[in-house]
């Protein structure tokens, strides 16, 4: 049975006095803020609510919202950022002293900053983080099958710092960490997922909901939002918390397109992961 679809966001945001809401496909695209959905958010949080975006990118919570300042996310959008780097830092730094070998671009180094973390080769490290592909505008998963291999002989431990398979950047979807460290699990390797939809992220942006809060939300009281069946809707089921399924992201075409999705086609995606969201909406909007 297909959940509620609603236009308007204003209808359900009564019921709840915490948002753990997604980032990418949700408050931006990785080309420019959804101003909809920004201004749902500041809504919110006007009518005493509080808004913590929670986010598989690989990179501290700062990092990202710097990020998001750029694509003209407002800072009264939210009262703060949990980001799967933070939880890989923390994953790190129980590794301390540790060689450690890394796979993705240079721009996500900053996770290991201040961190007793030293960078070593494949050959001499105790474990690899994964924070994404070297090059995600040519490269796909299977040009990492070698390093897989690779891993697999030495029996190498894998901290994937962001479990998304794909995101949306502008009009494209590009391959994410958790594209690497699927194919890594699936070969036998060992992964541990720092990100969505996993509960370290969920319990680290719940205690920050409760210090803005000075109280514990209940989890009846708390809504996630996002775009991915695999990370939104499974993380916010598995935690025992409601979703609210936005369709214009990452499963859009699946779905039959941004403007215009197919009920048929909702429904079967949601019974063929067994889990269905607490409401449906094309875009999030007040």
């Amino acid at each position: 049975m297909l959940p509620p679809f609603t236009d308007h966001f204003a209808l359900i945001a009564g019921s709840y006095d915490v948002l753990l809401s997604d980032v990418w496909g949700v408050v931006h695209n990785g080309a420019r803020a959804t101003p909809e959905a920004c201004d749902a958010l500041i809504r919110f949080r006007k009518q005493g609510g509080n808004v913590v975006l929670i986010t598989n990118a690989p990179r501290p919570g700062d990092v990202v919202a710097r990020f998001i300042d750029r694509l003209g996310v407002p800072r009264d959008a939210y009262d703060g950022i949990v980001s799967s780097g933070d939880v890989t830092r923390t994953l790190i730094a129980m590794r301390a002293g540790r060689p450690v070998f890394h796979i993705g671009p240079e721009r996500d180094l900053g996770m290991f900053e201040d961190l007793d973390a030293p960078l070593a080769s494949l050959e001499t490290a105790d474990y690899a983080v994964c924070s994404g592909l070297h090059d995600d505008t040519v490269e796909t998963p299977q040009d990492y099958h070698d390093l897989i291999e690779r891993m697999r002989v030495r029996a190498l431990p894998m901290i994937c710092a962001n479990p998304d398979i794909v995101v949306e950047r502008g009009d494209q979807l590009v391959y994410c960490a958790g594209a690497i460290a699927d194919l890594y699990a699936a070969a036998g390797g060992s992964v541990t997922y720092a990100g969505k939809p996993h509960r370290p992220i969920y319990e680290q942006a719940l205690r920050m909901a409760g210090k803005a809060r000075r109280t514990s939300p209940p989890p009846g009281r708390v809504l996630a939002i996002g775009d991915s069946v695999r990370t939104d809707l499974k993380g916010a089921t598995a935690f025992g918390i409601d979703c609210l399924f936005i369709t214009a992201g990452i499963h859009a075409e699946e779905l039959g397109g941004r403007e215009s999705p197919d009920a048929q086609a909702l429904s079967d995606v949601f019974a063929a992961a067994g889990l269905f969201p607490r409401a449906v909406m094309r875009r999030l909007v007040w």
